[in-house]
C-alpha cells in the first residue's frame, strides 16, 4: 500500500478507530470510565468521522487539520487527565476531590439513598502500564496520530 496522502488520513483515522475500540474493551472488562475518560472519547470519534468522509470524498487538506485537530483534542484532554491523576492541578468537582465538602450537607443529605453509587473518580488511577496511566497512554497515541494527520499533508495527493 503506498501512503498516498488519502491513505495516510485514512490510517491516521483507523488509529483513532482502535483507541476507541481499546477503550470500550477496557470498559467491558471490567475498567470503568470516568468523565475525563468520556471527554477523550469523543474527539477519537470526530476523527474516525473525518475518516469517513475522507473515504467517500477527497482528501481535502480541510480534512487532515480537521483530522489532526481532532486527535490533538483527545491529547489535550489526556494531558489535562494526567495531571489531575497526578495531583499537578485540580480536576472537575464531579469526579475529584476527597469529600471534604461535606460540611455543607443536612443530616438527610449525608443519609440520602438517591445518589450515584457508580462515580467514577478522575484523580484516581485504574489501570498503568510502564508507570503511564490509560490517559496518558491516549494522550501519547493521540498526539502521534495528530502528527500523522499532519504528516498527510505531505504526502502525493489531491492539492486542494
Amino acid at each position: 500500500m503506498t501512503l498516498t496522502r488519502k491513505n495516510t488520513m485514512l490510517l491516521a483515522a483507523g488509529g483513532s478507530l482502535a483507541l476507541l475500540l481499546g477503550a470500550f474493551f477496557f470498559q467491558a472488562i471490567g475498567y470503568a470510565p470516568c468523565k475525563l475518560c468520556i471527554w477523550q472519547r469523543w474527539p477519537h470519534g470526530a476523527a474516525i468521522a473525518v475518516g469517513a468522509i475522507v473515504l467517500l470524498t477527497a482528501p481535502l487538506v480541510l480534512w487532515a487539520l480537521a483530522g489532526a485537530l481532532s486527535a490533538a483534542t483527545s491529547g489535550g484532554i489526556g494531558i489535562y487527565h494526567t495531571g489531575v491523576e497526578r495531583g499537578w492541578w485540580e480536576g472537575p468537582s464531579t469526579c475529584t476531590g476527597g469529600g471534604n465538602a461535606l460540611g455543607g450537607m443536612s443530616g438527610a443529605d449525608l443519609l440520602s439513598l438517591d445518589v450515584p453509587v457508580d462515580i467514577v473518580m478522575c484523580d484516581e488511577v485504574a489501570w498503568a502500564f510502564l508507570g503511564l496511566s490509560m490517559a496518558s497512554w491516549n494522550a501519547l497515541a493521540s498526539f502521534a496520530l495528530a502528527a500523522l494527520w499532519l504528516w498527510a499533508l505531505g504526502r502525493p495527493g489531491r492539492a486542494a
